[in-house]
């Protein structure tokens, strides 16, 4: 039985050589498509990778508030939508993150929103982002790391401070090589004191972290902006065993801070990172699969190509398949030398797609480094398993016809061709 296995080896092998150029035009497709699937894995687990790696910033111990449109989810599009289409909530207060601090759980809190106004210092001037957040912003996200200097107090904060931390673009478009620590920067024609420089973070997704200047939020809501609400409110909890208790703990004192009797009428959600992190998770997860089901399009493309080379053959080899049938090989010898063509063109196919998608993997990680975007598209085993799979799938269920169909030749009609 494994000596005939092994001719039927030999013999596929024999005619894929004798065929070289046929087989290579064959592999092409394949190629392309397994090169797809790994591009495509390694592409998605890279972003994945990289989307989760902004919440090491962040502990597992966060709880994040955030507002919402009420009567909607707060993972639901509609949320997204009108927030992004301007409507503001303007329910959520710095006093609904100190009600907060009464559970005994919640450790400190941040409250934080966000605004644009240029910045200047001696004629330079630079449209900036401003960072409104609470004195324990750098405990909230830890990769706020002062360089020079040093980050604002809670004192600082509650009596309306103009002073500024500056992040290391801003530093070196205003003040280049000088010292910016004690000078004063004006914005919106108040003069505010550098009393800090944060060190080089680089870019996140579009988020470049550098052009951040951090301000007390209380000062830039009553002096800059002309608000008396925040955005959010983060809170970091002393037992992170007890944090799915602590966020509904947190959710009640809201209600009662807001009034509250509806749950469907809440103005805020509550989110813990280990949710987040989940939610992520499922989006990648359905993001890949759709984009498997795409690329699977050009494996179905190879698959038919190579259907129609193994119909060729069995036509160009009528002959042989006679002549072996009639000094006694079986039909499944013959389906088996045919089905294993396709299985070997497809492995090769497979192989030589899995280097290529890796060598690609590697450029566009090199690429997005040039443009500072620390995105690394990463070659898993499992996107390996997935791509040998899919090329030995589509050897065996596009091959395997056109090798039955040669099985079922009558040797005397198949001699009668030649």
């Amino acid at each position: 039985m494994l000596k005939k296995f092994l001719l039927s080896i030999r013999l596929a092998l024999r005619s894929l050589r004798n065929n070289v150029g046929r087989t290579v035009l064959t592999l092409v497709g394949v190629v392309i498509g397994i090169m797809s699937v790994i591009v495509v894995t390694s592409s998605g687990q890279g972003v994945k990778d990289y989307v989760l790696g902004q919440f090491d910033s962040y502990g597992n111990n966060i709880i994040q508030i955030e507002t919402k449109i009420p009567a909607v989810s707060k993972n639901s599009s509609a949320n997204a939508t009108q927030q992004a289409q301007g409507v503001q909530i303007t329910t959520l207060k710095d006093a609904d993150g100190k009600a907060l601090l009464r559970i005994p759980n919640v450790k400190e809190y941040a409250a934080g929103t966000l605004g644009q106004e240029v910045v200047s210092y001696l004629g330079t001037n630079k449209r900036s982002m401003l960072y409104g957040v609470g004195a324990a912003g750098t405990d909230i996200d830890t990769g706020i790391k002062i360089s020079e200097g040093t980050f604002f107090s809670q004192q600082e904060d509650d009596s309306l401070a103009q002073v500024v931390v500056i992040g290391s673009d801003i530093k070196d478009a205003l003040f280049g090589s000088s010292d910016a620590l004690g000078k004063d920067v004006k914005i919106k024609g108040m003069n505010f004191r550098v009393i800090g420089v944060v060190e080089k973070r680089g870019v996140a997704g579009f988020f470049n972290y550098d052009e951040i200047i951090y301000i007390p939020v209380q000062t830039l809501e009553k002096k800059i902006l002309g608000i008396d609400y925040v955005r959010f409110i983060s809170v970091i909890v002393n037992d992170i065993s007890m944090i799915d208790v602590t966020a509904a703990d947190a959710t009640d004192v809201l209600r009662r801070q807001h009034h509250i009797s509806n749950p469907n009428q809440d103005d805020f959600s509550v989110t813990t990172m280990q949710e987040a992190r989940t939610l992520i998770d499922n989006v990648f997860g359905t993001i890949n699969i759709l984009l498997l089901a795409l690329t699977s399009i050009s494996l179905i493309v190879g698959g038919v190509g190579i259907m129609n080379v193994m119909y060729v053959a069995v036509v160009e080899r009528t002959f042989e398949i006679g002549l072996r049938k009639a000094v006694g090989a079986s039909a499944s010898e013959i389906r088996n030398q045919f089905l294993l063509e396709a299985i070997f063109i497809t492995l090769a196919g497979g192989m030589a797609g899995i280097v290529l998608g890796f060598l690609l993997s590697l450029v566009f990680s090199y690429v997005f480094s040039l443009f500072g975007f620390a995105l690394t598209f990463s070659v898993t085993l499992q996107s390996i398993l997935i791509a040998t799979g899919f090329s030995m799938a589509t050897g065996i269920i596009f091959g395997y016809y056109p090798a039955w169909k040669a099985s079922k030749l009558s040797p005397m009609e198949a001699l009668r061709k030649e």
